[in-house]
């Protein structure tokens, strides 16, 4: 996945996320520590409320999430380009009772940044990613779920898992889809990245390149290479 840091300038966003998305949240001070934690809520103007991070000691995190302390969030939404979205933050009040919730003043500014250098076009394609095994039966494992979206580079690929831990690791694939006018078709493919929100599972893929499958599919779905 190419990252695009100069070419495309930062420009300030509202936050509009719903809750459970999962949210990079990086301190400073007195250590550096990144931890993931999920949103609970928030209030335009007023403050973001995040789940504070599951530790098996309490103590882990008590030097570092602090009233007052500065933090750097970062979020991804997927969408025809793919956005970073990052914004400065203050811990405002940690909370112990009814659960531990970690307050951040609410930012004032919300800043995005392009990830893709090629836009992709919005899909909902019921598709597969399968994964050949030379070994044993010879029998592949396959991962039904929907493309949701797809360029002349790559696709954004989601299917719906059974707990929050499962991934898909950085490995080459088969991207599978049935199209009437095509058929069957098998796309050789790599897994760039992979992350699992709330048993959401969202897999990055890069296709190889000058691949045919990959035009004639995109032909046969209206899609104007010329545009991506």
């Amino acid at each position: 996945m190419t990252v695009l840091t100069q070419q495309v300038p930062a420009v300030s966003y509202g936050f509009d996320l719903q809750p459970g998305k999962v949210l990079d949240i990086e301190i400073n001070h007195p250590v550096k520590v990144r931890i993931k934690v999920p949103l609970i809520g928030y209030e335009i103007g007023k403050y973001i409320i995040l789940k504070y991070p599951v530790s098996s000691r309490i103590s882990d995190y008590q030097d570092v999430l602090v009233e007052g302390n500065v933090v750097i969030a970062r979020y991804i939404l997927e969408g025809e380009r793919g956005e970073c979205y990052a914004f400065r933050s203050t811990i405002k009040h940690i909370t112990k009772y009814p659960e531990n919730f970690i307050i951040l003043h609410y930012p004032e500014k919300i800043e995005s940044r392009q990830l893709r250098l090629q836009q992709r076009i919005t899909t909902h394609l019921p598709a597969s990613i399968m994964v050949d095994i030379e070994v044993g039966d010879g029998k592949g494992v396959r991962l039904n779920g929907i493309i949701a979206d797809i360029s002349i580079q790559g696709c954004g690929f989601a299917f719906k898992a059974d707990n929050t831990k499962i991934m898909v690791n950085k490995r080459d694939v088969f991207v599978c889809i049935h199209h009437p006018s095509t058929g069957d078709v098998k796309i050789p493919a790599q897994v760039c990245n992979s992350r699992n929100e709330q048993g959401k599972v969202s897999v990055g893929i890069k296709f190889f390149d000058d691949d045919e499958q990959v035009k004639n599919l995109l032909e046969h779905l209206f899609i104007d290479q010329n545009m991506l």
